[in-house]
């Protein structure tokens, strides 16, 4: 016989730990045997079952020690033929290398030495005497990469063959003091001090060149990695001692953070099986990163009861928990023109350098050719859709921009542009964000030219796919304000700028009949960009009118009742172009500094999470 559960109800899984996205995501820092002689700014290679550890600045002075881990203890093996700190090794417990480095009394190095198992060599020499480089490779096949010498920062490539160094291609950022992995043709090096600030950016290399690829999330020097091109791990150094990235060939997640910080330490080992050792102020802590064979797949809205903790828990996105991070630069500086998204790695944004009105697509990574619109246009345009369906409408043909203001309306299909019905009034100075789709957007709000001059505007048209139409006005005119939505019948509008030249805090969301007041922003903005739902959205950067600059870097999330201040943008700018969703977005150019046009992008994403469930 059925019982009610089988009738109305459904299975809920029984975990004893929680989802995760990946075995890696799922992984944990544990506690290692410690080194015997404490120490920092030493070398590492090997694996986490056969670790190695050398040189080193140690209490007192500088050290030549050398010690071999097992996976539980470090024992003594032979030293080094040159005493040195702030030097580098790859390779093999078994056939380690060490280069680089400062001899006392803080002389850059040249020496090269090789590991066999018990004693060191004398290997050739580095072309460039330096200290605090990248490393990765093997003891016949080694890479050594930035650091300091004879500048504070390098960008010099060495590859070593055994016997001998010779130059490679040289690094795109000169830094110092970064984390490396890989191998001497499928190397990668991220983070390290450009002296200063801190540095996030992140290369491959292909044995001849170093490519630019995704930031880490967190800028940081003396970070340490372990693993490969496509699978590393990048742990420790300053700021955030504790932070722990994962590489998975494309971006950076941020994974299990170190039990205890690692300032100045070395690292080595495997993604899945890594080690990181020594610590400043000087400290022989070892720690080993695992990663486990068997765990769940985290799917988002996933309903489980967690044995252990005796909870129940659902998987969701909680837009609290997004940060902002670095992404590709746009080809040019872009500003006041049109942009939209459907996500972090989905953006269309049209130049509005005079004459061209040439359209660039994002990946998530870069911007690549769109085609051309048909007119060129700036002011500001409406944009709605993504990057293989998208629509602009308005914006002005030609300086000065109100007289020429335009009713042009364009549609992207992938890869070319197509005019298309016209807007019944002209207008610039138009919402940013993703205001719908190709087929059903809303444009309100902006500067008109007809019927009558209005610097702060209340029409509002809808857009069927084909043709536009008037609907209700908005409450209250505004300007260049935040705007995004999914259809011509859930929109939202998000601050601007209201009589007489003032930022707003107010916010309306049209249902397709009407626009409604809803819960105000915190602090009012001009300028801006919004990205998301009118239950879900996300609002960013703008001027703080009749504030003068800066421009502002804030950042809310709205839950459809009300505006929370979340992580904001790494650069304040206002007239952004951007959109996605309010877990996935996406902010492109603007003006940053004071009177500055910056190309930056920066890409707005949310880790899914686990959390409880409360009943009673």
């Amino acid at each position: 016989m059925a019982n009610y559960k089988d009738i109305k109800g459904f299975h809920v899984q029984s975990l004893s730990t929680d989802p995760a996205a990946s075995a890696i995501a799922a992984g944990t820092w544990a506690s290692g045997g410690s080194l015997n002689v404490a120490r920092r700014n030493l070398g590492g290679a090997g694996t986490q079952t056969a670790g190695l550890a050398f040189g080193g600045e140690a209490s007192p002075g500088n050290t030549a020690d050398t010690e071999e881990y097992n996976g539980s203890s470090w024992a003594e093996g032979g030293d080094m033929g040159t005493v040195r700190k702030q030097l580098s090794g790859c390779g093999t417990q078994t056939a380690g290398l060490a280069f680089g480095g400062a001899t006392p009394p803080g002389s850059k190095s040249t020496a090269t030495e090789e590991y066999g198992g018990t004693s060191w060599t004398a290997g050739g020499a580095l072309g460039t005497a330096r200290k605090l480089l990248g490393a990765a490779g093997t003891q016949t096949a080694g890479l050594g990469f930035g650091g300091e010498g004879p500048g504070p920062t390098n960008n010099a490539t060495e590859e070593y063959d055994g016997s001998s160094w010779t130059a490679g291609g040289n690094l795109n950022t000169a830094r110092q003091d970064l984390g490396g992995a890989g191998t001497q043709t499928a190397g990668l090096a991220f983070g390290g001090s450009t002296v200063p600030p801190n540095t996030a950016a992140t290369e491959k290399y292909n044995g001849t060149a170093w490519t630019e690829v995704s930031d880490l999330n967190t800028a940081r020097y003396a970070v340490r990695g372990a693993g490969t091109q496509t699978a590393a791990l990048a742990f420790g150094g300053s700021p955030g001692a504790t932070e722990t990235e994962a590489w998975d060939g494309t971006s950076w997640s941020t994974i299990a953070e170190l039990a205890t910080p690692v300032m100045l330490g070395a690292g080595a080992g495997a993604q899945d099986a890594a080690l990181a050792f020594g610590d400043s102020p000087i400290s022989g802590v070892t720690q080993e990163f695992s990663a486990p064979s068997d765990f769940s797949q985290k799917n988002l809205g996933q309903v489980y009861y967690n044995s252990t903790s005796n909870a129940f828990k659902v998987t969701d996105q909680p837009v609290p928990g997004g940060a902002w991070a670095s992404g590709g630069d746009y080809p040019s500086t872009v500003v006041e023109s049109g942009g939209i998204g459907s996500s972090s790695s989905d953006g269309l944004v049209v130049n509005n350098a005079s004459g061209a009105p040439n359209a660039f697509k994002y990946d998530g990574t870069s911007w690549t050719s769109a085609g051309s619109m048909t007119t060129w246009r700036y002011a500001r345009m409406l944009g709605a859709g993504s990057s293989t369906a998208g629509l602009m409408a308005g914006g002005s043909t030609s300086p000065p921009a109100l007289p020429n203001a335009s009713v042009l309306t364009e549609i992207y299909n992938g890869s070319s542009w197509t005019e298309t019905g016209d807007l019944n009034t002209a207008t610039i100075t138009n919402s940013a964000g993703r205001c719908g789709t190709s087929t059903s957007a809303i444009r309100a709000g902006g500067k008109y030219g007809t019927p009558a001059p209005q610097d702060f505007g209340d029409l509002n048209e809808s857009w069927n796919g084909s043709s536009w139409s008037e609907e209700a006005e908005l409450n209250t005119g505004r300007r260049s304000q935040g705007g995004t939505g999914t259809s011509n019948t859930n929109s939202f509008i998000v601050g601007g700028g209201v009589p007489p030249n003032n930022a707003t805090a107010l916010c309306e969301k049209w249902d397709g009949t009407s626009w409604t007041e809803t819960g105000d922003t915190n602090t009012a903005r001009y300028q801006n960009c919004t990205s998301g739902s009118t239950s879900l959205a996300l609002n960013y950067g703008g001027n703080l009118y009749p504030s003068p600059p800066p421009y502002s870097a804030l950042t809310e999330a709205f839950n459809g009742t009300s505006w929370a201040e979340v992580a904001d943008l790494a650069t304040g700018r206002q007239y952004i172009q951007g959109g996605g969703s309010a877990s996935s977005a996406i902010a492109v150019g603007g003006y940053g500094p004071p009177g500055a046009v910056t190309a930056a992008t920066e890409e707005w994403t949310v880790p899914e999470a686990n959390s409880t469930i409360t009943v009673s």
